[in-house]
């Protein structure tokens, strides 16, 4: 019970990553705040957290909208009396060079991947502040440290995430705030089992595979493990770190560039 009476919002937390994060941190003592855009999605988690005993509110929110994420950390605020953890883990990706990329898509994706984490830290940090501390867990990409094929505006976004944490991280530590992010390889979400069950599904995902170190795509759990580590008193000596979860991938001097023409996907 490493969250034991903590309050936490976690952002994306309808389905994927969120969905397992939700469910960890909820059987690890958390109240969990379940954000997500799509509000049916959110409230199946709930149902399945609450079902097993654990504590959870569904909220609908777009994380690129100020007056929406202001309201949520208000209202978690006033139903709760606090706000102790921030996952902002709500993202999405689109394929494209900066050429083919619109400038419409463009800022539609950075809205969320990048303006959401901001607003989200925005208005959580002063919460925090006053309250003498809390947690920050940020969600970027192993994308950040390479680059791939035809993903420009989804590896741009998730840089952007990683330098922000750090710098979060260093103008809040006084304050007793903990900013990190997690680096996810990539990993086997609804949405990237919806790609691999294509015509091409077993060409993209020997691809996608044949480049991990490991051999094999993550899983949700996998990642959630490690925002939990992040969000917890256990790494009360770590902030402003971006922590690489991804099977070896960007470990791997030998890896193959995926097929710039294969199916959309999320590294």
């Amino acid at each position: 019970m490493r969250l034991e009476g903590k309050i936490a919002i976690i952002t994306g937390g309808g389905s994927g990553i969120g969905h397992e994060a939700c469910k960890l941190f909820a059987r690890e003592g958390a109240t969990v705040i379940v954000a997500d855009r799509d509000l049916a999605a959110a409230e199946r988690v709930v149902a399945e957290i609450t079902g097993q005993g654990g504590k959870a509110v569904a909220h609908q929110v777009d994380v690129s909208k100020d007056a929406e994420v202001a309201a949520m950390i208000a209202k978690t605020v006033a139903d709760h009396g606090r706000l102790d953890i921030l996952v902002n883990n709500a993202g999405y990706g689109i394929a494209g060079t900066v050429v083919s990329t619109s400038e419409a898509d463009w800022n539609a994706l950075m809205a969320v991947n990048v303006n959401g984490v901001f607003l989200g830290c925005k208005h959580a940090i002063p919460v925090m502040e006053k309250q003498g501390g809390g947690a920050i867990v940020n969600t970027a990409s192993a994308v950040a440290n390479v680059g791939i094929f035809d993903r420009a505006a989804y590896v741009a976004s998730k840089g952007a995430v990683a330098a922000l944490t750090r710098a979060m991280a260093v103008d809040h530590v006084g304050a007793g705030i903990r900013i990190n992010a997690v680096a996810p390889g990539t990993i086997a979400t609804p949405y990237f089992k919806k790609i691999l069950s294509g015509p091409d599904g077993a060409e993209l995902r020997a691809g996608l595979e044949g480049r991990q170190a490991m051999e094999r795509l993550g899983q949700p759990v996998e990642i959630a493990q490690a925002m939990l580590w992040l969000a917890s008193g256990d790494a009360s000596f770590c902030t402003g770190s971006v922590m690489v979860v991804d099977g070896g991938w960007t470990a791997r001097g030998d890896r193959k560039p995926m097929n710039p023409r294969a199916s959309e996907n999320k590294a």
